[in-house]
């Protein structure tokens, strides 16, 4: 793995007494959004790596039904041109007002865009859903990923970049698109949000049968 994540050491001592590097990994993973990203690029080995971890996800019959396009070149423009048309056509003013289309105009200029492509195996007689499942966590690889090197990202599944992508990208008869997967690296200034879920004790039952 990249230099910048916790060595075996780390790990080690993480387990004694306090959260293990995965749980700690798992608990700050969080939503950060594309014009939250600076200017700095993230590298083509670091996409790589990331992808690659992608590609370790569990999937049933080994079919890997993923693909992932990176957009590059004039994409940062026009998926945010098309963002904006898309929305000044299906929103009011109130609901998508003028002070946001400069925003959307420019919301993919520092990102790194992953497609997240379905490739459907119809000889495999898988249901859809594990498959679709199998992306997900193929996807929660990449989030992790990203998290352990101080990436920010979230997967985007508006329909906004789900039919830019069906649009302009050439799909095979078996494939759509499920949502484009945002990178770039956080700006300085960020404000760090609270974050929070329901106590374990209203998610987390027993069921003993003798």
């Amino acid at each position: 793995m990249n230099s910048r994540l916790l060595n075996h050491k780390t790990i080690a001592e993480s387990a004694k007494g306090k959260l293990h590097l995965i749980s700690k990994l798992i608990r700050e993973r969080k939503t950060t959004y594309a014009f939250s990203f600076s200017s700095k690029k993230v590298t083509n080995e670091i996409i790589e790596e990331i992808v690659t971890n992608a590609t370790w996800a569990p999937t049933h019959k080994m079919t890997q039904p993923w693909r992932f396009e990176l957009l590059e070149g004039a994409h940062h423009t026009d998926l945010g041109k098309y963002m904006l048309d898309f929305y000044q056509k299906r929103l009011s003013k109130h609901q998508f007002p003028k002070s946001r289309h400069q925003e959307t105009l420019e919301y993919a200029k520092n990102a790194s865009m992953l497609a997240i492509i379905f490739q459907r195996n119809e000889r495999a007689s898988i249901p859809e859903w594990e498959e679709i499942a199998a992306i997900s966590c193929a996807v929660q690889n990449m989030w992790l990923s990203c998290t352990a090197m101080e990436i920010g990202c979230y997967w985007d599944t508006c329909e906004a970049s789900i039919q830019y992508c069906n649009e302009y990208l050439e799909l095979a008869s078996n494939e759509k698109c499920l949502g484009v997967f945002f990178m770039g690296y956080p700006k300085n200034n960020l404000e760090k949000r609270r974050r929070k879920r329901k106590p374990l004790s209203r998610k987390l039952t027993r069921d003993y049968k003798k």
